[in-house]
């Protein structure tokens, strides 16, 4: 396999990968082409390698950036804006549990506060009740371990993982 089909096959599986991760295969395919590319790459280029619409990279595009995955460069005497990703790993992980815990945990442990606040007594209250607060838990021990893992530095969480696989 040469370097080309590798990019293909890398592209394919990102793409694939992000339908489990929540988000679009066009957001993840150019993710990943940016990710792989040496130099900055400016929107039409990605409509070409990739094969997608203008509005399609554009819409992406913005979505990256407010990830804070990927970021636009001005070249001088140049109209055409470029892109190029974050190529520090630990750097976009922790972008993107920032992302999700702003997203999804957050909104989440809202609700559930609200819903603790529950008014009734009775056999299906006190369940209801019992329920909620086991998830508001278990969410709140995520939310403070997604915490945690993002002020953490990638040395010690490579090593206490490691520690973990012992």
């Amino acid at each position: 396999m040469d370097v080309v089909e590798g990019k293909e096959k890398f592209l394919q599986i990102w793409g694939t990968m992000s339908t489990h991760w929540g988000i679009s295969r066009a957001m993840a395919e150019i993710h990943g082409l940016l990710l792989l590319s040496n130099n900055p790459i400016c929107a039409e280029e990605i409509m070409e390698q990739l094969k997608m619409s203008r509005g399609n990279v554009h819409i992406n595009l913005h979505a990256l950036m407010d990830w804070h995955l990927i970021q636009k460069i001005l070249k001088v005497g140049e109209r055409r804006e470029y892109f190029v990703a974050e190529k520090d790993i630990w750097v976009m992980t922790r972008n993107i549990m920032i992302q999700r815990k702003k997203r999804e945990l957050e909104p989440m442990l809202k609700s559930l506060d609200e819903l603790t606040g529950i008014n009734g007594s009775g056999e299906e209250a006190e369940s209801f009740k019992k329920m909620i607060k086991e998830i508001k838990n278990l969410t709140s021990k995520v939310d403070s371990t997604l915490e945690s893992l993002i002020h953490a530095e990638s040395q010690w969480i490579l090593g206490t993982f490691l520690k973990l696989m012992k």
